[in-house]
């Protein structure tokens, strides 16, 4: 399956928070660290939809945080 676009990444915000994304390439989830949501992205279209999400665990919460501080 092909990547997300670069510059589409650079322009989507969490629908909850406004804040950003972060592109989880191997489980095909966009991942909102503010809002603890993890949308996926289906057919290379990524579904911002709250009820759509499921909640992030602590333990992927600190692995983000360890990947990339927080802004």
């Amino acid at each position: 399956m092909a990547g997300m676009d670069n510059k589409l990444l650079e322009l989507l915000v969490c629908p909850v928070t406004k804040g950003p994304l972060d592109y989880d390439r191997e489980q095909q989830e966009l991942l909102s660290r503010s809002a603890r949501l993890a949308y996926p992205i289906r057919k290379g279209i990524p579904i911002l939809l709250e009820n759509e999400a499921r909640l992030l665990s602590d333990e992927e919460i600190e692995r983000l945080a360890a990947l990339r501080p927080p802004l």
